[in-house]
């Protein structure tokens, strides 16, 4: 393991021992206030404060497993554990938001006064202000690895802070004005928790199906390629995503044909390295040798990449290839993804224009990048 997982699996688990001992604080505070004083109330938040205990206890454990080595099994490492983490306790949060929801509506179809008592407003102001320190404390450790886990974290003890500080809120209110406004303030609260659950989900379970990779890092992937002399064009670069700081990539690179295989193979082994070193991803290159001074080839290409622009701007063509001998063309074409371009359309297509481009009957073979 290297030394920035090492410090992103100790700063993971780090924030989830001091959340773990902040919730159990409060939880064992809570639940020994409301057997002495016969709270259900206080009790009941304080077993509320002990799944958070559990929810820190579930962020401690993915990042523990996540930093360990790959295996036969795993040979990509198990840092998904943060995702599958974070995605549990996103699933917390909407169970929460459930409870709340369900509590709204027993309050409001039969609502009751409840008392302020000093106990039970010290009690709020003491949740109030641990969870917003885990608010904080989350944020800072979140900004600095950018974990989802530690995003869920923060967004749950953000939901807590705001539900405890609606119970304080509405508790005040019925006692000094004599207005029950409980239910309703905790159903518009379920409803943003329920909202910022199901956001979270869906951030969390994106990467684990394995979505795109980010534009940014994309970019600037292929800039590094760009500013080659020998690179004469890149395409289908295609990211996975294992896991924060586990990313594999791979990419085809045209090159010229002529060039030295020696000095082609150490400039590409040399991107792949700068990549892995400067942007954490490790690159498999593809090279695609490219005739790049034969007049025919040329006039081939600009005839297909004309024929492509006019069935749709927005296609590509790469690695062309011409076998003169059998008058057979190579090329890959890469599809946007609301295209419904069919392959057997698009080699009918070439076969019947390009065959008045030299009398020349050619055989095509096109590969769709979609």
């Amino acid at each position: 393991m290297n030394e920035t997982n090492f410090t992103r699996s100790k700063i993971g688990k780090r924030a989830g021992a001091v959340g773990f001992f902040c919730n159990l604080f409060l939880a064992l505070g809570k639940i020994v206030a409301g057997s002495v004083f016969s709270s259900v109330s206080v009790l009941a938040d304080g077993v509320n404060n002990l799944s958070d205990a559990a929810s820190s206890g579930i962020t401690l454990l993915g990042f523990h497993f996540s930093k360990k080595p790959a295996d036969k099994k795993h040979p990509y490492g198990h840092a998904r554990y943060e995702y599958l983490s974070a995605l549990v306790i996103s699933a917390m949060i909407l169970v929460a938001g459930f409870e709340v929801a369900k509590s709204a509506a027993e309050q409001i179809l039969h609502p009751v006064m409840v008392s302020l008592t000093p106990l039970f407003a010290v009690l709020l102001c003491i949740s109030i202000a641990t969870k917003l320190f885990l608010v904080f404390f989350y944020s800072a450790l979140e900004k600095k690895i950018h974990s989802d886990t530690l995003l869920a974290a923060k967004i749950d003890s953000r939901n807590d802070v705001l539900c405890t500080g609606a119970v304080l809120i509405s508790v005040g209110v019925e006692h000094f004005f004599n207005i029950p406004i409980d239910g309703i303030t905790s159903a518009a609260l379920s409803l943003f928790i329920l909202y910022s659950g199901i956001r979270l989900a869906q951030k969390t379970i994106s990467p684990i199906l394995g979505e795109d990779g980010d534009p940014e890092l994309k970019k600037k992937i292929i800039a590094r390629f760009e500013a080659c002399k020998m690179v004469l064009g890149c395409h289908d670069l295609i990211i996975h995503d294992y896991g924060p700081d586990k990313r594999y990539a791979s990419i085809h690179v045209e090159m010229d044909q002529t060039a030295d295989p020696m000095e082609s193979h150490n400039l590409l082994d040399c991107l792949e390295r700068e990549c892995l070193q400067e942007l954490g991803v490790h690159l498999v290159t593809h090279l695609d040798p490219v005739e790049k001074d034969d007049p025919e080839t040329a006039k081939i290409r600009v005839k297909i990449d004309t024929l492509l622009k006019m069935k749709d701007p927005t296609l590509e063509i790469h690695d062309l290839r011409f076998e003169k001998s059998k008058n057979e063309i190579f090329f890959d074409v890469t599809v946007p993804e609301n295209s419904t371009l069919c392959k057997d359309e698009l080699e009918k297509t070439m076969g019947n224009a390009m065959s008045s481009l030299d009398g020349n009957h050619y055989v095509f073979h096109i590969t769709l990048h979609l």
